[in-house]
């Protein structure tokens, strides 16, 4: 069975375990993501995006 989760889910949870388990606070939680929010606007959004599709497909295609 193949599962399939939003990049934007999977950061979401990893930055709610930052702010439970390792003390990171609310505001640095809001200042990670306006600044997500405007790089995205940026010209380099879609190197990043080709970057994360890449490493997605790589770690897809790893067999255990």
């Amino acid at each position: 069975m193949i599962l399939s989760i939003s990049g934007v889910v999977l950061l979401g949870i990893i930055v709610f375990l930052f702010f439970r388990k390792d003390g990171l606070k609310a505001s640095h939680g809001v200042v990670c993501a306006l600044f997500g929010f405007y790089l995205a606007s940026t010209a380099i959004a879609p190197s990043i995006k080709a970057g994360g599709e890449s490493l997605a497909s790589l770690l897809g295609g790893i067999k255990f």
